[in-house]
């Protein structure tokens, strides 16, 4: 979790200096709810989730020299400099983008969980959404087909409050957004999203129904960011005592009390991590800045396929 606040700090700082272009939505805050649900999966898993998405292939394995690559356009990058910080792939590592269009990977997760049912593996999806996704159609169809095909897939609801600067009391006229499952008859619960204990075993439990075959299950996490919605957000709409408020609920705080208060690590040990991770983001950073932007005949790839079908003309 240190590992991530610093690095998507870091891209912050590099956003500002113009080296990462485009939209760029940060994730700090929410750290312990990827900590604590990718801890509680297998690697064979899949995760799928929107556009706040830099630290969620990160969870599964994934370098930080990659992600970093992939925020500069780099064809070093995870998705070869072609999706940018919206858009972060890994098939090797059953991490499934990454998706700009708001709720649209609700369904293509329920689509993945699909795929391993009707193969007969025990492998589960991690799907997860903003909380201003859920007012998004498709989610609607998606937790019908999953609740009667009995798809193994956990939606996980990161509630941050806002979708873009609106809140949930303002554009939902349900405001314990884990409800929404029950009209479907699925299992949904609330989970404290800022400390990764309560995330693994809420997923624990979650996984361990769908591999059973027993079904998905709809967690509404309650989480916080403490940057804007994206690096353009001037964040109008809270105010800074709130912001503040919220601060001391830090998820990498509360985690680091837990290790002091138990003996877990020495502060020895403590500062040895922060100078492994403040030299695992220099080292990614540097990778990203040497690394080449695609050559411009990239344009004309990974559009079609390359491979020749009888229905296509060959002409």
């Amino acid at each position: 979790m240190l590992m991530w606040r610093k690095i998507e700090e870091k891209a912050g700082h590099l956003y500002i200096q113009q080296k990462i272009r485009g939209f760029c939505h940060l994730y700090v805050g929410q750290e312990a709810v990827v900590a604590g649900s990718a801890s509680a999966i297998r690697p064979d898993d899949n995760m799928i989730t929107g556009y706040r998405n830099h630290v969620h292939p990160l969870s599964k394995g994934m370098h930080p020299k990659y992600m970093m690559a992939e925020l500069f356009g780099k064809s070093t990058g995870c998705s070869k400099g072609n999706g940018g910080s919206m858009h972060m792939f890994s098939k090797e590592l059953r991490f499934f983008g990454g998706h700009g269009i708001v709720g649209g990977q609700i369904p293509l997760g329920a689509g993945l969980a699909f795929g391993d049912k009707f193969a007969g593996n025990d492998r589960i999806t991690l799907c997860y959404m903003g909380d201003g996704a859920v007012r998004q159609g498709a989610l609607h169809e998606t937790f019908n087909l999953a609740m009667l095909w009995k798809l193994p897939v956990i939606f996980i609801i990161e509630n941050n409050m806002y979708a873009m600067g609106t809140s949930v009391e303002r554009s939902s006229n349900v405001h314990d957004l884990y409800k929404l499952g029950a009209a479907y008859e699925m299992p949904s619960f609330q989970v404290d999203g800022m400390k990764p204990e309560t995330m693994h075993d809420a997923v624990v439990e979650a996984a361990t129904r769908a591999r059973k075959g027993d079904g998905p299950t709809l967690l509404e996490v309650k989480t916080y960011r403490y940057k804007g919605h994206s690096m353009s957000d001037p964040q109008k709409y809270r105010s800074k005592e709130e912001v503040e408020d919220y601060k001391e609920e830090d998820p990498i705080l509360w985690t680091l009390s837990v290790i002091q208060k138990n003996k877990w690590a020495t502060e020895k040990e403590i500062d040895a991590i922060e100078e492994r991770v403040n030299a695992l983001v220099e080292e990614s950073v540097k990778f990203a800045e040497e690394s080449p932007f695609p050559d411009a005949s990239e344009l004309y790839k990974q559009v079609y396929i390359e491979e020749n079908y009888p229905f296509i003309r060959e002409d």
